[in-house]
């Protein structure tokens, strides 16, 4: 049975390497946004926003964050992170930029989402939310090698936090 999954990911800078990940078929993630929905949810405001990724967080049983450049400084990723968190989902990151873009570029690797995060106890996530880093030529082959493991092992390690 292939888990259901969350995406979670800075979608302008983005997308094109998340949708590599999608299309490996290792794992059911949810169904790509289009552009032109995503920009109807977005005129929405805050709570359109809000709902979008509560309903469509539903019934997942992990999360993933695909790290990039700047993924650490969106305000709706570091609400996935908590909200994954606090409902004791599934949790995890995958650094994406050695993946390349449209433009056959990576990126600059960006910063750990979950040092931005804290548990009640002011810990930050990252004390306990394991990240990977394909850092090798074929990043495509070892997300895709590994995918289906770290988020076996990220549902497994949900019952075991703070």
């Amino acid at each position: 049975m292939k888990r259901r999954v969350f995406y979670s990911f800075h979608y302008n800078n983005d997308v094109f390497r998340v949708q590599q990940i999608r299309q490996m078929g290792v794992i059911s993630g949810d169904a790509p946004v289009s552009v032109n929905d995503w920009e109807t949810v977005k005129r929405g405001g805050d709570r359109a926003i809000r709902n979008w990724i509560d309903e469509n967080m539903k019934y997942k049983d992990c999360v993933v964050v695909l790290i990039g450049s700047e993924t650490s400084k969106r305000e709706w990723v570091l609400y996935e992170i908590n909200k994954a968190w606090r409902e004791k989902r599934g949790l995890l990151g995958i650094y994406i930029h050695n993946l390349k873009d449209s433009n056959s570029r990576t990126c600059a690797k960006g910063d750990n989402p979950f040092d931005c995060v804290y548990t009640d106890d002011g810990y930050r996530l990252s004390n306990f939310i394991k990240c990977y880093d394909p850092y090798s030529e074929d990043a495509y082959g070892e997300i895709y090698r590994n995918l289906s493991t770290w988020v076996e092992t990220a549902i497994a390690e949900k019952n075991y936090r703070p």
